[in-house]
């Protein structure tokens, strides 16, 4: 099996989701080849990336304006931001600092202010609206609490009925597995993010590995996008030609947050950019849509 020797606790999700995409090699193609374009189109709007933020919260804590300052740096670095959890008038803040925000509202077990989060988003001006379906249980099996709130499962029917709360695209937070991303396009959502929140279920499938699954499945009924551990250029390039259209950067973002705000989150988007930029020249890949899934090569 794939980097065994590296994976210090087999349980650890984040331990093979690393060991994953640290298996997958890349081949040349620089005949033809030209400087890429790596902008891309989601709900509408342009970016110069697909490298987006994480649904990051409480980052107050890290460095002054929280997230409002994360925001900062996305708009900067002309990327799509997302919002996770916070106040009413924070989002308004973050939408101010980048209108081009997805909020994401956990699945409160209180489906009333789940759909207050809903109509305030929208009232707010962000670009589409979301839930994080992984945080419905603990370490126990139990309800999740978060700060003190309640967190319930989302059935199918109480899917649909988030969706139809909404004039704005809805996007999906923790899907790993095909089951959850049919029934998500069968819900009406517009987009799904693959991911397990950093390790949310132990040996949890790495993204990447059930991603082109995923995709082939819902094929362009929805946009799907990927996250967990996606830290370079090189880690985007792979989850592109997977089946990804844009990936989230998380935790890797965070020390230059901490150390310099929102040029830190610039810089660090644009330095992935680069990266990424770098092997779709290398590869032969003009723009984003011409990024050739054969020139992937996994060990085993």
């Amino acid at each position: 099996m794939i980097y065994t020797n590296k994976i210090e606790n087999p349980a650890d999700a984040n331990g093979w989701t690393r060991a994953y995409l640290d298996s997958i090699l890349v081949e040349m193609r620089l005949l033809d080849s030209c400087v890429p374009d790596t902008s891309c189109t989601i709900f509408g709007r342009k970016f110069a990336t697909p490298v987006m933020t994480a649904a990051f919260s409480h980052l107050d804590r890290m460095h002054e304006g929280g997230m409002i300052t994360m925001a900062q740096g996305a708009a900067e670095a002309h990327a799509l931001n997302w919002a996770g959890m916070g106040s009413a008038e924070e989002l308004e803040g973050i939408l101010g600092a980048c209108p081009e925000t997805i909020k994401i509202i956990k699945p409160y077990m209180d489906r009333d202010l789940v759909r207050e989060k809903l109509q305030h988003a929208y009232k707010a001006g962000a670009i589409a609206v979301g839930m994080d379906i992984d945080h419905s249980f603990n370490r126990k099996g139990q309800h999740d609490v978060v700060l003190g709130m309640e967190m319930a499962p989302v059935s199918l029917d109480e899917l649909k009925s988030f969706v139809a709360e909404t004039p704005l695209p809805f996007v999906v937070k923790g899907v790993l597995s095909v089951q959850d991303a049919l029934k998500c396009r069968e819900a009406g959502v517009s987009g799904i993010l693959v991911s397990h929140h950093h390790g949310m279920i132990p040996y949890g499938v790495p993204p990447l590995m059930i991603l082109p699954e995923i995709a082939k499945a819902v094929g362009a009924d929805m946009d799907v996008f990927v996250d967990c551990h996606i830290d370079t250029g090189a880690d985007t390039f792979k989850a592109l030609a997977l089946g990804a259209k844009a990936v989230c950067v998380g935790r890797a973002v965070l020390d230059d947050f901490g150390k310099n705000g929102a040029e830190g989150v610039r810089a660090y988007i644009n330095a992935m950019t680069d990266g990424l930029r770098e092997m779709m020249a290398k590869t032969g890949a003009a723009d984003l849509a011409s990024i050739d899934p054969g020139v992937l090569h996994t060990l085993v």
